[in-house]
C-alpha cells in the first residue's frame, strides 16, 4: 500500500486532540481542524468550500476534504468509501484515493443521496471498474424525484450557489445493496455498521466503525447550525436528526468525520459536538411544538422561538449556511401543513393586485419605494423589502423603483449571516420581482 499523503504538511507540533489514539503529524487538515475548533480560523459565509485534499488521518484510514467530503478505510478486502463526492469532484477523489493505495475500492455508501456526495461514483467506475454501492433504499425514490423536477432544481441550486446555468443531473448510479433501517458490512474481517436516520434527508446514513473508534456522520454534522431548514428544498426532519446525534453520541466515538468541514479528533470533541447539536435542535423543537400547541400562528412563533447564544457562537453551530427561523419554519410544515394561521393568506389575492391597491392608498408606487429606502437606511431590513417588493409589483417597469428595490435587497443580503438568506436576497437584487422564471 502507498501511504502517500496528498495534504501539505506544515511542520509545526501535533495539537492536543482530547485522545492519545488520534494524535497524527498535522497536514492541511488537521491543521484546519484544529484552528476552526480553536475559533482561529473564520468560516467564509459557505462552510463547505475547503478543498483540502486527501490527508491519511491514521494509517489506513484518509480523508478527502472537499466541498463534500470522502472518507477510505483500507481493508485487505479492498477500500470502502463513504460517500463519493460529485461529478464535479470524483474524478479527483478517484485520483487521490488511486495514489493513497493501490487497492482498489470494493464498496461505496452514499450517506444520502445529494448529488455532491453521490454522484462521484461514475468518475470511480470509469477510474478502476465496477464498485458494490450501497445506500437506503428511499435514494431510489430521491433519484426518481430529482429527475422529474430536474429544471426545478437547476434553478434553485444555481441561485443557492450562484452558479448560473447549473444543469441538473438526470442519470444516475443506482445503488446495488439497498437496506431499510441498519445494515451491517463485514470488509477485511472488519465491522462497519450502518444505520439509517431521517435527518437532512429521508434516506440518511450514518456509519460507525467501531474497531477504529470512527464515526461517519455524513450531513448530520457539517461545521454549521444544521440544514435543517433550507427553504428551496424538501422537508427536513429535526426532532430524529436530534435523536439520531444522540445515538452517535453514546458510543464514544474517538474520530469524528463528517459530510462537510474538517474532522473532529479525540473523544471529547466529538461528544462535545454531537450533543450540542443535538441540543440546538431539541430546543428548537421543543419551543415550537409548545407554542403550536397552545394555538400560536406562525407569524407569534417566529418571533418567539429563540436559539440559545451560547450555542450559536460554537465554531461549529454558527447560521452561516442555514438558520434557525428556517428550521423553525420546516417544524411548522412538518407538523402543521402549510397554512400558516393568517386567514387573509388561506385563499390570497395575487400579489400585484395587493402591491397596486396598497400604492395607490399610500401615495403611488415611488413613496413605497422612497420609504422602503428610508427604511433600509435605518437597518430595518425587514420591513423595507415589503415595501420595496410592493413598489415594484404595482409598477415593474419603473427603472427607478427597480434600481431602489435592487439596493434594498442588496443592503438585506449584506446584513443577513446564511448562505440560504444570501443567495436568495442577492437574487432578488438582480431580478424582476414576483419569485418568476428569471429568479
Amino acid at each position: 500500500m502507498r501511504k502517500r499523503i496528498l495534504a501539505y504538511r506544515c511542520g509545526t507540533a501535533s495539537p492536543t486532540w482530547g485522545s492519545a489514539a488520534y494524535a497524527p503529524a498535522v497536514g492541511r487538515v488537521t491543521e484546519a481542524a484544529e484552528r476552526l475548533w480553536r475559533g482561529e480560523l473564520a468560516l467564509d459565509e459557505n462552510p463547505f468550500m475547503s478543498f483540502l485534499g486527501l490527508e491519511e488521518l491514521v494509517p489506513e484510514l484518509a480523508f478527502v476534504s472537499g466541498f463534500a467530503n470522502v472518507t477510505a478505510f483500507a481493508t485487505s478486502d479492498g477500500v470502502l468509501l463513504v460517500d463519493t463526492g460529485s461529478f464535479v469532484t470524483g474524478p479527483q477523489v478517484a485520483a487521490d484515493v488511486g495514489a493513497w493505495t493501490d487497492r482498489r475500492v470494493h464498496t461505496a455508501i452514499y450517506t444520502h443521496g445529494h448529488v455532491d456526495h453521490a454522484m462521484g461514483i461514475n468518475a470511480i467506475e470509469r477510474a478502476q471498474g465496477s464498485v458494490r454501492v450501497v445506500a437506503h433504499e428511499a435514494v431510489v425514490a430521491r433519484f426518481e424525484r430529482y429527475r422529474l423536477t430536474s429544471g426545478y432544481n437547476g434553478i434553485i441550486n444555481a441561485r443557492q450557489f450562484r452558479v448560473p446555468g447549473l444543469q441538473w443531473p438526470t442519470n444516475y448510479r443506482l445503488p446495488d445493496l439497498r437496506f431499510a433501517r441498519d445494515l451491517e458490512l463485514t470488509l477485511g474481517g472488519e465491522r462497519f455498521c450502518l444505520h439509517h436516520d431521517r435527518g437532512e434527508t429521508d434516506d440518511h446514513v450514518w456509519v460507525w466503525a467501531p474497531e477504529r473508534k470512527a464515526l461517519c456522520t455524513g450531513d448530520l454534522f457539517i461545521w454549521a447550525a444544521p440544514n435543517c431548514g433550507n427553504p428551496q428544498k424538501v422537508q427536513r426532519y429535526p426532532r430524529e436528526w436530534a435523536a439520531a446525534l444522540r445515538k452517535m453520541e453514546a458510543l464514544g466515538a474517538e474520530l469524528l468525520l463528517p459530510g462537510h468541514g474538517p474532522p473532529i479528533l479525540g473523544a471529547d470533541r466529538v461528544r462535545q459536538a454531537l450533543a450540542e447539536t443535538a441540543e440546538l435542535l431539541e430546543t428548537l423543537v421543543a419551543q415550537t411544538l409548545e407554542l403550536m400547541n397552545a394555538g400560536a400562528s406562525l407569524d407569534e412563533v417566529l418571533r418567539a422561538v429563540r436559539a440559545p447564544d451560547h450555542l450559536l457562537e460554537r465554531p461549529y453551530l454558527r447560521p452561516v449556511y442555514d438558520e434557525p427561523e428556517f428550521v423553525v419554519r420546516n417544524l411548522w410544515r412538518l407538523y402543521g401543513g402549510w397554512y400558516d394561521g393568517n386567514p387573509a393568506r388561506l385563499k390570497p389575492a395575487p400579489d400585484a393586485e395587493v402591491a397596486r391597491e396598497v400604492a395607490r392608498l399610500s401615495g403611488g408606487p415611488k413613496r413605497l419605494a422612497d420609504h422602503a429606502t428610508e427604511l433600509s437606511d435605518l437597518g430595518e431590513h425587514r420591513l423595507a423589502c415589503h415595501f420595496a417588493e410592493m413598489a415594484s409589483l404595482a409598477a415593474p417597469q419603473d427603472r427607478g423603483i427597480r434600481k431602489a428595490r435592487a439596493a434594498v435587497y442588496g443592503a438585506r443580503a449584506a446584513a443577513e449571516t446564511s448562505l440560504m438568506a444570501k443567495s436568495v436576497f442577492r437574487a432578488a437584487a438582480k431580478a424582476p420581482p414576483g419569485g418568476g422564471r428569471g429568479r
